[in-house]
């Protein structure tokens, strides 16, 4: 659902970490100072003043407005003040308004006058910007698999090399191609040349040096995104901050390798998906493994549920040669920090931290 934002983050910018109530605030001035607050901290300052920016047109006389003062239900969970800023983001890259251009810059640093800015783009396009509140930001973050993939090495040692991966909140698919990205993970190696280069900084003992094949990979999502189309890539820009030119090139490079190949993705309900996944015949010697990155917090409870049982359903029956595996790469509500942990049947039934990672890729700390 996605800056170097630091290690208590969780996707699109949003901080869980040193204030865990904040994940549940649900006044939306706060949240709004909160998110700016946050922007500024992990070196955003543009987007800081945009976002705050926001809370005189709370005041405003827009569909906008109002739409976000009555806003219920929690507002950084919700991902409130990001939906409206992606929004601005996407009029300045597809050339429509570029009124901002100058504060993400830097060169417009005053907040009255970005204020006004805000409040005149607002106004001036309320009617395109009010359905960029009708969901959260969808971000798709190729930074994330290497924490992915370290952690397939290490279920290798486990089970064997090969594997069939399954992705649920899989967004345009990014993901789901990591069979085709090069990575350097602490000085291991994995993959072909590519156009996307994973290298991120490499904290603690390198993961195992251990061979890893993908057999096939597949993902779902409620709403997933064409990466072949241009409108599709434009809008997961958009919600990415723009002081984060690198994650931009990202993306970029994943559209290059969709034109190639197209991520094989399906319009589904996780729960549902991950039945019928689960139900289809398995080849021997393959490890079947369903992953996620960032994605079980905005799952309901009766689909985390269902998932939960029907992936302990087929490993309480995997055999040595067919077997189970879960990867996540997800918040820990406890302590708010991103950790990659696995599970798998038979031998491994209960979760096992591998490693602390940055949630768009920036680092990854090995612990395993």
């Amino acid at each position: 659902m996605a800056q170097d934002h630091g290690s208590q983050q969780s996707s699109d910018g949003v901080n869980a970490g040193a204030d865990i109530p904040a994940m549940e605030m649900t006044s939306v001035p706060k949240g709004i100072e909160w998110q700016a607050r946050h922007a500024e901290r992990n070196g955003a300052p543009g987007t800081a003043r945009i976002i705050r920016a926001l809370l005189s047109v709370l005041e405003s006389e827009t569909a906008v407005g109002r739409r976000m003062a009555a806003w219920q239900g929690p507002v950084i969970k919700d991902a409130l003040p990001l939906r409206i800023t992606g929004g601005l983001h996407h009029l300045l890259l597809t050339g429509q308004d570029r009124s901002l251009e100058p504060v993400y810059a830097g060169i417009t640093t005053d907040q009255g006058t970005v204020d006004r800015l805000v409040g005149e783009m607002i106004r001036k396009h309320d009617t395109v910007l009010l359905p960029w509140l009708d969901g959260p930001p969808q971000t798709n973050e190729a930074g994330r698999s290497s924490a992915v993939m370290a952690g397939l090495a290490w279920l290798s040692q486990r089970l064997g090399a090969r594997f069939e991966l399954n992705e649920i909140g899989a967004s345009a698919g990014i993901n789901t191609m990591m069979d085709r990205f090069t990575f350097d993970l602490g000085g291991v190696q994995f993959g072909s040349p590519s156009p996307l280069r994973l290298a991120p900084e490499w904290r603690g003992n390198p993961p195992p040096d251990a061979e890893v094949i993908v057999t096939g990979v597949r993902g779902c999502d409620l709403k997933p995104l064409d990466l072949r189309d241009p409108d599709a890539v434009l809008r997961l820009k958009s919600y990415v901050w723009p002081e984060a030119a690198e994650r931009m090139a990202r993306i970029d490079a994943a559209h290059s390798l969709a034109m190639g190949r197209a991520p094989e993705l399906e319009q589904a309900d996780a729960g549902d998906w991950v039945e019928a996944v689960m139900s289809e015949p398995q080849v021997e010697e393959t490890t079947r493994c369903l992953f996620h990155t960032i994605v079980w917090q905005y799952l309901p409870n009766s689909t985390q549920d269902r998932i939960m049982h029907t992936v302990e359903t087929a490993g309480a029956a995997a055999e040595r040669s067919k077997p189970v595996a879960w990867l996540r790469l997800e918040t820990n509500r406890q302590t708010f920090a991103h950790e990659l942990q696995a599970r798998f049947w038979p031998g491994g039934e209960q979760w096992v931290t591998l490693a602390a990672a940055h949630p768009h890729g920036a680092w990854v700390e090995w612990r395993a």
